[in-house]
């Protein structure tokens, strides 16, 4: 059992209206409860992923971004981020994969996979896909994945990627700049006690995908391992 993250949602829709250095500076003792509440759930819910995976990072502390926002580049000069949200990552070179979480009022969810793959592993990728498609085909077509995830999430290319044709079998695969699931919760399943063995089995449901991904991307295209 975790504590309730209902002072976390008060926290964060305050701030959404006083996004402001002088009103953080003044409520820093809310904004240190709510951090304390968020590690504690990131321990939790470290402790149940552990269960079932490998994973890398030490801690449920260390998963947490931090809510000051790089505002260097960004057109919004806000300075911090209106939800919490983490990573664990998997261990070892052949558990390819990780897993985000992002907490907000309204907007809960997890998402996992292969956020902006690098050039050369989305090539990688593409073309073990365009050789045979049929492992990744099957998981994402499975119960498992559809019936809680739906499907992809749709970021791709807007024609073809270089060097495949338009009417390769595959091409509505190959036409994806990365490949991710999301799942969202509803604001009743957060305030639950029992929120992050909701959250590591809905992280578990990831399991298969991201199987057929490592494989995908540690061995070459006559099945000899990279690694």
């Amino acid at each position: 059992m975790t504590k309730s993250l209902q002072p976390v949602f008060n926290f964060l829709n305050l701030l959404k209206e006083n996004n402001n250095r002088p009103w953080f500076h003044d409520h820093k003792q809310q904004y240190e409860e709510s951090h304390l509440i968020m590690i504690d759930f990131a321990e939790s819910l470290l402790s149940e992923m552990r269960r079932h995976d490998h994973i890398e990072t030490v801690s449920g502390k260390k998963s947490l971004y931090r809510i000051y926002r790089d505002v260097r580049f960004s057109k919004n000069k806000t300075p911090y981020k209106t939800s919490w949200d983490g990573f664990f990552k998997r261990s070892t070179k052949a558990l390819r994969g990780g897993y985000n979480f992002h907490i907000e009022q309204g907007n809960t969810y997890i998402v996992g996979g292969f956020f902006g793959p690098n050039a050369s592993d989305l090539k990688h990728i593409r073309n073990q896909i365009a050789q045979d498609d049929a492992s990744l085909r099957e998981v994402l077509g499975s119960t498992q994945i559809t019936s809680y995830f739906g499907s992809l999430i749709d970021r791709k290319v807007k024609t073809v990627p270089r060097g495949f044709a338009r009417d390769h079998p595959s091409i509505d695969l190959l036409r994806y700049k990365q490949f991710m699931l999301k799942h969202s919760f509803s604001d009743k399943e957060v305030l639950e006690n029992d929120f992050h063995k909701k959250m590591a089995r809905g992280f578990q449901h990831l399991r298969p995908f991201f199987d057929v991904m490592s494989e995908i991307l540690t061995t070459d295209l006559n099945g000899v391992s990279l690694i």
